[in-house]
């Protein structure tokens, strides 16, 4: 599809007048490899162009998107913006952990910068004053989440893998996981936290992570037909993007995965405590429970600490204060703990998934360890 493009807008412009070339030209070259830029009509086209990297996202590709949303913001001939990820395996599977890591072992200003410079960007697509399209068609988690999980639709389909796996690597569910969790329906969003759970394909929109499920073999027909609108408003593109939801029968039959579960998770993922959720669980006894307490006993103990008060803060905040909010654990976890960069060894790098955590138990971590990690800046906050 991306190739489709990017000919026929070659093609159109070259039977033109040559100033419709340069600027062309001009827009696609000043975007770079990584990220490609179009402008269809009315319409502002944003593609995430890493496909071998699964569209992970690094400071360059950030870089080059937050100005290029900014500009369109004010610009009286963009109505809409469309966000997408080439290759056809991913929308984005998430930052560049790996050169984060790396950064922050020598001191490097890029672990201050990538989550700075990333929560502006989450920040500026969560207050979009235009239509805010993104299709997530592939696997979407983390960094790939917040560039999608904040703009006012999203479009799931049955090739949509979503998760927050970061208590898996001594990290948490941040670019304002903190703010769309905690308002998913009961206690769900903390169950996906905790456990890194992955929702697939319509399943991602039954739990109010995307706001419609489109097939993929629509997906072509549903981009021409919102760069085709003319002004269009969020009841116009609403309108669009219900009508091809109407039209995607593909696993309507099916139930939501954790349909007959999610009074269970409500029951059990209600408590003061990640302890206290273990040990619901632990004392359960249900097959599904007892599978859930094996999947936490492999998670760095600080991180499932951290995410649980982060979700229990962040449910009454803005997404600006959950922003400055993640900011400053982002930190705390570059240069106060060591989990972070074990479980990057463990999972990404060495891949024996045998992380050795410390502490390595939750008993062992203290509650001060975790208060401070929410401690100001001061300076150094985060500003939006």
């Amino acid at each position: 599809m991306l190739v489709l493009l990017l000919y026929l807008n070659v093609f159109a412009c070259v039977a033109l007048p040559f100033f419709c070339v340069c600027v062309w030209w001009q827009m696609t070259s000043q975007a770079g490899a990584e990220i490609l830029v179009e402008k269809v009509g009315n319409a502002g086209v944003i593609t995430l162009n890493r496909p071998k990297a699964l569209n992970a996202l690094n400071m360059n590709m950030i870089r080059l998107m937050y100005p290029q949303l900014k500009k369109w913001e004010t610009d009286n001939e963009t109505d809409i913006v469309i966000v997408k990820g080439a290759g056809g395996k991913a929308f984005c599977a998430g930052g560049d952990i790996r050169a984060v890591t790396e950064a922050g072992k020598i001191g490097d200003a890029l672990a201050k910068n990538f989550f700075r410079e990333e929560y502006i960007l989450n920040n500026t697509i969560g207050t979009y004053q235009k239509p805010y399209v993104a299709l997530i068609d592939g696997i979407t988690m983390g960094g790939g989440v917040g560039l999608s999980v904040h703009g006012r639709f999203r479009v799931a389909t049955e090739k949509t893998l979503f998760a927050m796996p970061e208590t898996a690597i001594g990290l948490f569910p941040d670019v304002g996981g903190g703010y769309f969790l905690p308002r998913l329906q009961g206690q769900l969003g903390l169950f996906l936290a905790l456990t890194g759970f992955r929702l697939k394909g319509r399943d991602v929109q039954r739990a109010g992570v995307a706001s419609h499920f489109v097939e993929s073999q629509k997906i072509a027909a549903l981009e021409k037909e919102l760069v085709d609108l003319k002004t269009p408003s969020i009841e116009d593109v609403s309108r669009v993007l219900d009508s091809y939801q109407k039209r995607s029968s593909l696993d309507a039959e099916k139930p939501f995965v954790l349909e007959q579960h999610i009074d269970l998770i409500d029951k059990l993922f209600q408590s003061n405590s990640v302890e206290g959720i273990v040990h619901n669980l632990k004392t359960d006894g249900s097959p599904f429970a007892q599978k859930q307490a094996e999947t936490l006993a492999k998670m760095s103990p600080t991180s499932l600490k951290i995410t649980f008060k982060q979700l229990q803060a962040g449910g009454t905040m803005s997404l600006q204060e959950v922003l400055v909010m993640e900011y400053r654990l982002s930190q705390a976890c570059m240069v106060k703990g060591s989990d972070f960069y074990e479980g990057v060894r463990a999972v990404l790098v060495d891949k024996d998934h045998s992380p050795k955590w410390s502490p390595s138990t939750l008993k062992e971590v203290s509650e001060q360890s975790v208060e401070d990690c929410f401690s100001s800046l001061g300076d150094r906050d985060l500003k939006l």
